[in-house]
C-alpha cells in the first residue's frame, strides 16, 4: 500500500490524524499488532485511515456485486495514499420484503445502517469514509452516517440493473408487481406472469427505473455528496468500477483539503436536490430521506418546501414508473448532469453550491464537458428528456397535500398530468394485508378511496412501502378512478393517485385515525387538498373516543425503533438530537 504524509486536519488536540490515537506511540504497540495481523505495514500506519462501508449481501441483486464495487474503492484509496479499511453493514431487500410483515424492517434498516457506520468510524478512530450503497435504504443511511460523523466522505452508488425484456419491451420489477394485479383480474395468464417473472431482472443492480435507489443516487449528486456523473453507470459496467475507484482517490483529496459534509450541505444544496428530484420524477421516499438528511445536517427544511420547489421546477425526464425509460437510458446521454445543466441554465438550481470535488456545481459541469464526459446539449437527442422551455409537464412530480386529514402534510408523486380531483367513499383498513385481500378479491369499486392506517413510522412500526397494493390496484385497471391514502410509504415504483406519509399518523392520534367506512374523502392535486367531509367538531369528537392501539411489538428491534421514530413530516428520524414531531 502507498505511503502518504498525514495532513493536518485539526481533528484532534494535537492537530494530527484522528487515527493516530490508535497508530502512534509506544503505548499503541498492541493496537498496531492487531493491524499487522491483517496485513497492514508501517507505510499504512502512517497514512490516513479511510473506512470503506460496504453493505454487500446475497439477499438482493442491488447489493450482490458490492464487494467488487467496494474493492474498486479500496484500490482508489490505496493508490491515492490512504489506508483503506473495509467493513460491512446490513441491508434489507425492499422488493423481496414487499407485501410482507418483513417490510417493517426497511425504514429501520436506514437507521441501523447510519448507526452502524457511525459506530465503526467512531470506535476505530477513522479519518474518512467512502460509503457504498445499493438497495433503497442503503443510500440515505450511508449519507446520514457521513453527515453525523462529519468526516471527509465520498458517497458511491452501486449502480442500477439493466432492464429485462418481455414480449419485445423493456420491463422492470414494477411490471411484475403490476402483473400480479392483472393476473388476479384475469387480464394476464399464469404463463405470461411466469415469463415476465423470469425475464424482468437480468442481473445485479438496483431497480432500473427512477425508483427510490436511483432517485437517491441522483440526489447524492445534486447535494454534492457524490461527484456529478457518478450515479447513472449500470451496476455491471466497467464504468461503475471506475466511478468507485475515483471515489477512493477523491476521499484522500478530501482529507488533505479538510473538506467535509458540513462544508457542502447548505440550504442551497438541499434546494438543488429537491429540484433534481422533481425534474426527474423521483420517488416520494426522496422527501422522507431529504428531510432526514437535513435534520441530521442542521439545515432548516420543511415538507412545504418540496411543494414550492416542485411548482417552479418542470418535469424534464420521462422515466419509469410514469414513463417507459430507465436509468441506463439517461446514462447513455450523459446522466444526471444533463438534467442539472438544463436546470442551471434556467436558473432553477444554484451553480455556486460546493461539491465533494471542491468545485462548484457550475465548475463541475464545465469540468465534465472539458473532459469529454458530458456531451453538448445540442448533441443530445432523446425522446424521453425534455427542455425547460418545452417540458414534459410544467411542474415537477412531487406534490404536498394538506387539509383536515393531513394537517402536517402528505406526499404524492404525480406520474401524469396533475389535474386529478377525486371524491369517493373511504374503505378503511387497519393494515396492508387487509387492503391487499380486498383488492385481490375483486371487491374494489370505481370511485373508492382505500385508506390504510396504523402503518406509520411508529404505528407500523417502520412505515412499510406498499408497492404490492398500489401495483395491484393499477394492475386491476383502477389507476385513474381509485385513490389510496396511508400513513405508510410507497415504493418509488408506485404510480397513480396514491397519497402517503399522511401526518400526523394514526398511531399518535392523527385525523386519519378518525376515518370510518363511507366517509367522503377528497384528493385534490391542483388545490393540494386531502380532506374528509367532516367538520372540525366531528373529527374532534371521534378522536376523543379514540384510544391508541397496543404497539405491534413489545420487544426486539422493531419495538426499540418504533419508540424512537419521529414524524414522517420531519423525516421519520430516530436520532434524539435532531428528531422532530411525534
Amino acid at each position: 500500500m502507498s505511503r502518504q504524509e498525514p495532513p493536518d486536519r485539526g481533528s484532534s488536540t494535537d492537530g494530527q490524524l484522528r487515527s493516530s490515537e490508535v497508530t502512534e506511540g509506544p503505548e499503541r504497540a498492541p493496537h498496531r499488532a492487531m493491524f499487522r495481523a491483517m496485513g497492514f505495514d508501517d507505510e499504512d500506519l502512517t497514512s490516513p485511515m479511510v473506512g470503506v462501508a460496504n453493505p454487500a449481501a446475497d439477499i438482493t441483486p442491488c447489493n450482490v456485486h458490492l464487494d467488487d464495487v467496494a474493492g474498486a474503492a479500496v484500490d482508489g484509496v490505496d493508490s491515492g495514499g490512504g489506508m483503506p479499511v473495509e467493513f460491512g453493514t446490513i441491508t434489507i431487500s425492499d422488493a423481496i420484503s414487499m407485501g410482507t410483515e418483513g417490510m417493517k424492517a426497511s425504514l429501520v434498516s436506514r437507521e441501523v445502517i447510519a448507526d452502524s457506520v457511525e459506530l465503526v468510524s467512531f470506535g476505530e478512530r477513522m479519518d474518512a469514509l467512502v460509503t457504498v450503497a445499493g438497495c433503497d435504504k442503503n443510500l440515505p443511511g450511508m449519507m446520514m452516517a457521513a453527515v453525523r460523523t462529519d468526516l471527509p466522505s465520498v458517497f458511491c452508488y452501486g449502480g442500477s440493473i439493466m432492464p429485462g425484456e418481455h414480449e419485445g419491451r423493456d420491463v422492470t420489477i414494477v411490471q411484475v408487481f403490476e402483473g400480479v394485479g392483472a393476473h388476479a383480474e384475469g387480464e394476464m395468464s399464469r404463463e405470461e406472469l411466469d415469463d415476465l417473472e423470469r425475464n424482468a431482472c437480468p442481473g445485479a443492480g438496483s431497480c432500473g427505473g427512477m425508483f427510490t435507489a436511483n432517485t437517491m443516487a441522483a440526489v447524492s449528486e445534486a447535494l454534492g455528496l457524490a461527484p456529478l456523473g457518478s450515479a447513472s453507470a449500470p451496476a455491471e459496467h466497467d464504468e461503475r468500477y471506475e466511478v468507485a475507484e475515483r471515489a477512493g482517490e477523491l476521499v484522500v483529496d478530501c482529507i488533505e483539503a479538510d473538506r467535509r459534509p458540513s462544508d457542502i450541505l447548505t440550504r442551497g444544496a438541499f434546494e438543488n436536490a429537491i429540484a433534481v428530484q422533481t425534474a426527474v420524477g423521483g420517488s416520494t421516499n426522496g422527501v422522507l430521506h431529504l428531510l432526514a438528511l437535513a435534520a441530521e445536517a442542521g439545515v432548516d427544511l420543511e415538507i412545504e418546501d418540496f411543494d414550492a420547489i416542485s411548482r417552479r421546477t418542470p418535469k424534464l425526464a420521462d422515466l419509469q414508473p410514469g414513463g417507459s425509460h430507465v436509468m441506463n437510458d439517461l446514462h447513455e446521454i450523459g446522466g444526471v448532469p444533463v438534467v442539472v445543466r438544463r436546470l442551471l441554465e434556467a436558473d432553477l438550481v444554484d451553480g455556486d453550491q460546493r461539491t465533494v470535488t471542491g468545485r462548484t456545481v457550475a465548475e463541475e459541469l464545465a469540468h465534465l464537458e472539458s473532459a469529454g464526459r458530458l456531451p453538448a446539449d445540442d448533441d443530445i437527442d432523446a425522446d424521453f428528456l425534455y427542455t425547460v422551455a418545452e417540458p414534459k409537464y410544467p411542474e415537477g412530480a412531487i406534490k404536498i397535500l394538506q387539509g383536515n386529514l393531513a394537517p402536517d402534510g402528505a406526499v404524492l408523486k404525480a406520474t401524469g398530468q396533475d389535474e386529478f380531483h377525486h371524491e369517493g367513499p373511504a374503505r378503511v383498513f387497519e393494515d396492508e394485508e387487509a387492503a391487499m385481500a380486498y383488492v385481490q378479491e375483486g371487491r374494489i369499486d370505481s370511485g373508492d378511496v382505500i385508506v390504510i392506517r396504523n402503518e406509520g413510522p411508529r404505528g407500523g412500526p417502520g412505515m412499510r412501502e406498499m408497492l404490492g397494493v398500489t401495483a395491484a390496484v393499477v394492475g386491476a385497471g383502477h389507476e385513474d378512478d381509485v385513490a389510496l391514502l396511508t400513513d405508510g410509504r410507497f415504493s418509488g415504483g408506485t404510480r397513480g393517485p396514491m397519497v402517503g406519509h399522511v401526518a400526523p399518523e394514526a398511531f399518535v392520534g392523527g385525523p386519519i385515525a378518525a376515518l370510518k367506512d363511507g366517509d367522503v374523502v377528497t384528493v385534490d392535486i391542483p388545490d393540494r387538498r386531502l380532506e374528509v367531509d367532516l367538520t372540525d367538531a366531528e373529527l374532534e369528537a371521534r378522536l376523543a373516543e379514540w384510544s391508541q392501539p397496543e404497539p405491534a411489538y413489545d420487544g426486539g428491534v422493531l419495538a426499540k425503533y418504533g419508540l424512537a421514530f419521529g414524524s414522517a413530516a420531519a423525516g421519520a428520524v430516530t436520532n434524539p438530537g435532531v428528531r422532530g414531531g411525534d
